[in-house]
């Protein structure tokens, strides 16, 4: 790109409705601002025009199924979760939601500025087939080949204030790819795409406000970046970061939540890849915050060594099938189930056996209270375990708990030479996942909450 950029505002006095004909407002602003549409011009358009002309109005009393929480029917709040995908972030003042295009919005775009009676706007369906539609009807009116970039504002994590960013696009490239190609100094650029499409919108933002009734902006002297110019063009859907991509997915209250149910069972490993201890570590510490009784930490994780490892899963083993043949099953039967648990506790790059510490617990004369004492112990076991799990989960790492040690704990106290009120309950084995793990199915409380 080399030259000058001019930016021309195009006000509009016409009120957009349902069923409008954008292109005629706008080819009107066109004429009163004394210019005249060249191939490769750039035409923004406020993504209210395009959603009030397609009848994107909301009733404010609508009552959307699912909207949740506790905004009442017809407020934006709950109109926006009612409409949203997922829910990125909530606070005191406003929800964000991602909506069915990709966007992450305050409360998911639906806005009333500018907009008649007392309904709420929705975004336009499809920002991207409507930027399409009126550069065609542009091209059959006037003969001229320009670009369209739907436009509204949004704000930005980390930085104060909004800017108008691309919703639709089309006849340019909103793209501009710089890997592969040097700096100044000759150094290899390996990250740099310039988000044209949102440059762009900014730049129109710069000559109008909300109430200055500039629903257009001509942009001229990018004509390279457009298809009249020759320049691969793309539409806006590319300036949304694929999920798998994003590291702020959630946000607040809701990042939290999301940690928890992105924890899932892994029982299968990637066997060429370690794990750092310093990782294994801080899963350890993140889980003695558990709480706990008498304000003790009760939690104590033993990362078994190789020699280790293969000394207790013997003698667990033996345990285990003696028990089994009491049962009265057969060698086969006992075979099949201890050559599963092999599979995953012998091959894990790591395994932890995790315990509880009783020597804090208080005493007591009589069996029902010292079993409840006891029980108080492992309950903060548990809880430290499923916090060791997320930490694991939010590292990428998979991880899978068995409570084998739980039933043969003298066995466990004997190999690894502990005191006896040292409580095993369970084992952890800890490794990169082999294969994407899947997504949790949405949890409900149903049949788990009552009330009475």
């Amino acid at each position: 790109m080399s030259g000058a950029v001019t930016i021309v505002p195009l006000p509009s006095a016409h009120r957009f409705g349902p069923d409008d004909d954008v292109v005629a407002p706008l080819l009107a602003a066109v004429e009163a601002a004394g210019v005249t549409l060249a191939d490769g011009d750039v035409v923004c358009i406020a993504s209210k025009v395009i959603a009030l002309a397609e009848g994107a109005l909301i009733d404010v009393g609508a009552e959307l199924p699912g909207s949740g929480g506790a905004d009442p029917p017809g407020t934006v709040r709950a109109l926006a979760r009612g409409r949203a995908e997922e829910i990125v972030a909530e606070s005191a003042w406003v929800t964000l939601t991602r909506t069915h295009h990709g966007f992450v919005a305050a409360n998911g775009g639906i806005d009333r500025s500018n907009v008649p009676g007392d309904g709420w706007l929705d975004l336009p369906r499809d920002p991207d087939e409507s930027a399409a539609a009126v550069r065609t009807a542009i091209r059959e009116r006037t003969g001229r080949d320009v670009a369209v970039v739907v436009t509204d504002t949004f704000g930005r994590p980390w930085r104060v204030g909004q800017t108008d960013v691309a919703l639709g696009a089309a006849g340019i490239a909103v793209l501009r790819d710089e890997r592969g190609g040097q700096d100044l100094d000759g150094r290899p650029l390996g990250v740099t795409v310039a988000a044209v499409g949102d440059a762009i919108a900014g730049a129109a933002d710069l000559v109008r406000s909300k109430a200055s009734a500039t629903p257009f902006v001509l942009i001229r002297g990018l004509a390279p970046l457009t298809g009249a110019g020759g320049a691969p063009t793309g539409n806006a859907a590319e300036l949304i970061r694929p999920l798998e991509e994003d590291l702020f997915r959630h946000g607040g209250a809701e990042a939290t939540v999301a940690g928890l149910l992105a924890r899932r069972t892994v029982r299968a490993f990637d066997p060429a890849r370690p794990v750092p201890a310093a990782l294994i570590e801080e899963a350890v510490a993140t889980a003695t915050t558990a709480p706990a009784p008498h304000h003790t930490r009760p939690l104590r994780v033993i990362r078994l060594t190789s020699r280790t490892r293969t000394r207790l899963l013997d003698a667990m083993a033996e345990t285990w099938r003696t028990d089994l043949l009491a049962d009265g099953h057969p060698d086969a039967t006992i075979d099949a189930r201890i050559a599963r648990s092999d599979a995953l506790h012998r091959e894990a790059p790591e395994l932890l056996a995790v315990l509880v510490d009783r020597s804090a617990a208080h005493g007591y004369a009589d069996e029902r209270r010292a079993r409840a004492e006891r029980d108080l112990f492992v309950l903060a076991g548990g809880a430290a375990i499923e916090a060791l799990l997320v930490t694991l989960s939010a590292r990428g790492l998979g991880a899978a708990w068995t409570s084998s040690t739980v039933f043969c704990p003298d066995t466990v106290r004997d190999v690894l030479a502990l005191p006896t009120d040292w409580d095993p309950i369970g084992t952890i084995a800890v490794g990169w996942p082999a294969t994407p793990v899947t997504p949790r199915p949405e949890p409900d409380a149903t049949g788990v909450l009552e009330e009475r």
